[in-house]
């Protein structure tokens, strides 16, 4: 049944990209014969009349927004840019906080999506280190990115935030958009509790030309980035770009080095007045060391200069860092958004996506078994370092189709179609260490391990999910506009499945599952609005994450309600959004080593709080901007433990600190530029029966530039220095996965059970420096 599944999803998903294809070659000949590329207004609906449409950014009842081509509904906007481009003016029912190109420009390009929306208010975000090379994680209302969507124009990537820098660079990033707590009834998710991370991509230039720029810095980080812009092509509509880059640097604590390879290539067919297809495609070619998440014990000790956790660099050490390294890992993304006015009233989406991903990653797995052989039968010595493989591929591929009707100037219909294939197989297979201390290829057959004359492994899985979800929408609008009431539902089926090759277990799951949604908001005038947003969400167990699990984990729902005010004027951009959440069974990953994950499920729990924004336009060259978030989560159930119970109902829910703040402060006199971000996230428990807790902590960056006047061929010739971490403070900033316990405590029934190591931490990276020069030409 599941073959049969996988053979029609594949089947309908060829014919939706063939029939895709069609329309762009029709099109692009009807451009062809009338030669038009005309400048239009676009309408406030666009094509997806919802106040939560896929960019959530539709202004109800704001002025039209002039495009000067084909407009795509993601960069259609309602308001200004305030705080350095830290914060944007929204007209959305729901809660949207945006980071603009604005504020990218003065970061270092090396950062990442995450690095750039460290300062949202909601957000407590951790990475692994400053050369974008490797990804992070993030924590919001007590959930972590699990229940986070990752999008790029509006197609899911792939999954986590440990790989999203590797499906676009910074450069090509046009603005992020986070939507806490909220999914568009249009976009290619369920599992969105947190919310959607949607990453805008840079639209190709009408003009000949583009961009280069060269970043060097601490830990001996270097990088070379180059944009070029066909422009116009002829008469066709056509316009493309092309980039590539290159990084490389040393591992910011231990020994070792990454190296990162990266194209991004787009192009945008502009069809009359307000349709368009556009593609976008990266591919990606990293080796990275995997860093190693510290105990509270060793983070102590490294922090008292009496340990560490870093590889060595001693090639005889089984924590050498040649034999813990991820990749070669090759990594392709491609997406192709066509939106097409097929008369007046009704308009055409389709959102076609493609990842896949391929490589593996190794790590010293102790002394070599007992019975092994090498491929020509001599006995491997048990003396002899094992090394385990983790080698991995993982396709995912989708689509999403939407028919908006306007039926009447106050009314619109939206439905649609969207189906979504992930399959992953995962081997880990053995081998023997090189003599020089790396691990090798793992399919070189002269080093790999044997046993009773088959490949020996240690892993040996294939797991998948396969989506079919039928949406529908509508959206009136009343009071000359000013009323927007929109209701809507999702209905999805869901059929996941883990199939253990080695010892043959297999799990699966069906569910078929009704997500509502409903939100309105009302516009006083053009300072005051206010709104109300309500939605069900649901997550199933990720199915990669399944290894070391010996049951199903339960499937986790959420229901989440907003109540939100908005005001702005000439001066200021302010924004308050209070919410709730109702979580049901829900999922947590536990970090096993070594990249592993599983999951489990941890009761029930509630949270709920609220978040502020304010900045100001520029004033005198200044911008400020401030965000402050109170969250109260708190754990509903006992957590089955074995037989028993862990005592949890009632407390502190993990990952959740009550407060977090930002202050950023940005300067700009059109030639010398100045950014100064303050982020302070409070105590939080890492455990689920609250016994060990991280102290509040503060990250900060500077960010200084200056831009030169045009000289020769470079039009936009500058120069800028990057700092983080300023005081050089070692603090924890979030935890890899949840730990049941630190100390010693007694389950519901009266047993006992030991203390443990307790959580795995990320870690702030050390005090680093970049330096920048760039130039558009």
């Amino acid at each position: 049944m599941v073959a049969g599944a996988m053979f029609h999803g594949r089947y309908w998903l060829l014919t939706t990209f063939l029939l895709g294809t069609t329309g762009f070659v029709a099109v692009s000949h009807a451009q062809g014969v009338n030669g038009t590329n005309e400048t239009t207004k676009v309408r406030h609906a666009a094509s997806s009349g919802s106040p939560a449409s896929s960019s959530g950014t539709v202004a109800r009842g704001a002025h039209s927004v002039q495009a000067t081509s084909a407009p795509e509904i993601l960069q259609v906007s309602s308001g200004r840019a305030g705080g350095g481009g830290m914060m944007r003016q929204e007209r959305a029912s729901h809660s949207i906080q945006t980071v603009t190109r604005q504020f990218m420009d003065m970061r270092s390009p090396a950062g990442t999506a995450l690095d750039m929306v460290k300062n949202l208010p909601s957000l407590n975000v951790s990475t692994q280190d400053t050369s974008g090379m490797t990804g992070g994680s993030i924590e919001s209302r007590s959930l972590n990115d699990g229940d986070m969507a990752l999008l790029i124009d509006g197609a899911v990537v792939t999954s986590g935030t440990e790989y999203l820098q590797e499906d676009i660079d910074t450069e090509n990033m046009d603005r992020i958009e986070v939507t806490p707590g909220t999914s568009a009834i249009d976009q290619p998710v369920t599992s969105a509790a947190l919310g959607v991370m949607n990453v805008m991509t840079h639209t190709p230039s009408h003009k000949f030309g583009g961009l280069t720029d060269f970043s060097y810095g601490t830990n001996d980080m270097s990088r070379q980035f180059i944009r070029l812009e066909s422009g116009d092509i002829g008469k066709t509509g056509l316009r493309s770009f092309f980039s590539f880059s290159h990084t490389h640097a040393d591992n910011w604590i231990g020994a070792g080095a990454s190296d990162k390879k990266h194209i991004d290539f787009g192009v945008q067919k502009d069809i009359g007045t307000d349709s368009y297809i556009k593609f976008f495609l990266s591919w990606n070619q990293e080796r990275y060391g995997i860093y190693n998440y510290p105990t509270a014990d060793q983070f102590y000790a490294k922090k008292h200069g009496t340990g560490t956790w870093g590889a060595s660099s001693d090639p005889g050490s089984p924590n050498f860092w040649g034999n813990h390294q991820e990749g070669p890992w090759n990594e392709v993304f491609m997406t192709l958004p066509v939106h097409l006015r097929l008369t007046n009233r009704l308009h055409f989406d389709l959102v076609p996506y493609f990842a896949y991903g391929r490589g593996w990653s190794s790590s010293v797995s102790g002394e070599a078994g007992s019975g092994l052989t090498y491929a020509n039968g001599s006995a491997v010595s048990p003396s002899q370092l094992s090394v385990n493989y983790y080698d991995q591929r993982t396709p995912t591929t989708g689509a999403t189709i939407k028919l908006t009707y306007d039926i009447s100037r106050h009314n619109q219909m939206t439905f649609g179609y969207w189906y979504g294939y992930t399959q992953s197989r995962q081997w880990g297979p053995n081998s023997a260490v090189n003599q020089n201390g790396f691990s090798n290829d793992p399919d070189n057959l002269s080093t790999a391990y044997f046993q009773n004359g088959q490949r020996d492994y240690s892993s040996n899985q294939q797991t998948g999910d396969q989506i079919h979800a039928l949406f529908i929408q509508d959206t009136a609008k009343y009071l000359q506009n000013r009323l927007v009431v929109s209701a809507g539902f999702k209905f999805a089926m869901m059929n996941y499945w883990f199939d253990n090759y080695l010892t043959h277990q297999t799990m699966g799951s069906n569910s078929v599952v009704p997500l509502p949604r409903f939100s309105t908001s009302y516009t006083f005038n053009r300072h005051h609005q206010i709104y109300v947003n309500a939605q069900g969400d649901f997550r199933a167990p990720d199915p990669s994450n399944l290894s070391a699990n010996t049951s199903l984990p339960r499937n986790q729902y959420t229901i989440k309600e907003e109540l939100g005010y908005r005001y702005n004027n000439r001066y200021i951009i302010f924004d308050l959004s209070l919410f709730n959440y109702a979580i049901t069974n829900r999922l947590l990953s536990v970090y096993n080593a070594n990249n592993s994950y599983s999951t489990v499920n941890a009761g029930n729990q509630t949270a709920r709080g609220f978040d502020i924004m304010l900045s100001t336009h520029p004033f005198h060259h200044f911008s400020p901007y401030v965000s402050f978030e109170y969250l109260n989560a708190h754990q509903d159930s006992n957590v089955q433990y074995g037989t028993s119970y862990l005592p949890t109902k009632g407390k502190e829910a993990i990952m959740a600190p009550h407060v977090m703040a930002n202050f950023g402060l940005t300067y700009d006199n059109r030639h010398f530029f100045a950014n100064a971000t303050v982020h302070y996230t409070g105590p939080q428990s890492v455990t689920l029966v609250g016994d060990e807790r991280i102290p509040g902590y503060v990250t900060d960056t500077i960010s200084l530039g200056y831009r030169f006047s045009p000289f020769l061929v470079a039009k936009s010739p500058t120069f800028r220095l990057n700092f983080t971490n300023l005081t050089g403070s070692m603090v924890r900033t979030g935890t890899t996965g949840v730990a049941d316990n630190y100390h010693a405590v007694t389950l519901l029934n009266g047993q006992h059970i030991a203390g443990s190591s307790g959580a795995q931490f990320y870690v702030e990276p050390r005090f680093s420096m970049t330096g920048t020069i760039s130039t558009s030409f």
